[in-house]
C-alpha cells in the first residue's frame, strides 16, 4: 500500500520553507535559479503522497554548480537516475519529506513536471479524476512500481493536455519505468 492523503494547505507552507533554504544556498554559490513547487502537493485539492516535490531550475551549464550548492546544505547527489536534464538527491532529514531535483531550463523533465502541475491546477475535472485514480492506486498497489503503473493512463492524458508530443510522452513513460525499481519518486 502507498500512502495517499487528501490535500493539505501545509504543503504550500512547507514548500516556502524549502524554497528559502535552497535559495540561500544557491545565492551563496552565485547560481541563478528559480524554484518550482511541482508534483501532486503543488495542486490545491489533489490527493497526494505527503512528500513535497521541488524543482530547482537553472541553465544547463549551471547544473553542476547548483548540485554543489545543494550539497553544502546536506543533499547527497544521486545523478540523473536515468532521466536526462534532471539531477536527483538523497534528502537530508531536516528537509524531509521532500524530493528535490536540479533541472535544466527547457528540459523534458521540467516540461513534464510543470505540464502536469499546470494542467491539473487549471482543469478541476481532470484533477478530481486523477485524485480518484491515485487514491485507488494507493490502496491497491503493493509497491511504487504498481502505483505508477495504475496512474499511467490518466497521466498520459494530462501530459497530452499539456502539449507534450507522443514521442515526449513515450520518453517520459520509459524513463519512469526505468527508475522506479531504484527507489526514486515518480
Amino acid at each position: 500500500m502507498i500512502e495517499v492523503v487528501e490535500y493539505r494547505d501545509e504543503w504550500r507552507n512547507r514548500f516556502g520553507l524549502l524554497r528559502a533554504a535552497y535559495s540561500a544556498a544557491l545565492d551563496r554559490a552565485g547560481v541563478r535559479h528559480r524554484i518550482e513547487h511541482v508534483g501532486s502537493t503543488s495542486v490545491p485539492g489533489l490527493a497526494a503522497k505527503p512528500v513535497v516535490d521541488v524543482d530547482v531550475v537553472v541553465a544547463e551549464n549551471d547544473v553542476p554548480a547548483a548540485v554543489g550548492a545543494l550539497a553544502t546544505i546536506g543533499f547527497v547527489p544521486r545523478g540523473d537516475l536515468g532521466i536526462a536534464g534532471r539531477e536527483a538527491f538523497r534528502t537530508p532529514d531536516r528537509f524531509a519529506p521532500s524530493n528535490t531535483y536540479v533541472v535544466a531550463e527547457g528540459s523534458l523533465a521540467l516540461r513534464n513536471h510543470l505540464g502536469v502541475r499546470d494542467v491539473l491546477r487549471a482543469d478541476g475535472a481532470l484533477r478530481d479524476e486523477y485524485a480518484a485514480v491515485k487514491r485507488r492506486a494507493g490502496q491497491e498497489a503493493v509497491d511504487i512500481d504498481a502505483y505508477i503503473a495504475r496512474k499511467s493512463d490518466v497521466l498520459d492524458r494530462v501530459l497530452r493536455a499539456a502539449g507534450l508530443t507522443d514521442q515526449e510522452r513515450a520518453l517520459i513513460a520509459a524513463s519512469t519505468r526505468g527508475i522506479t525499481g531504484r527507489g526514486a519518486a515518480g
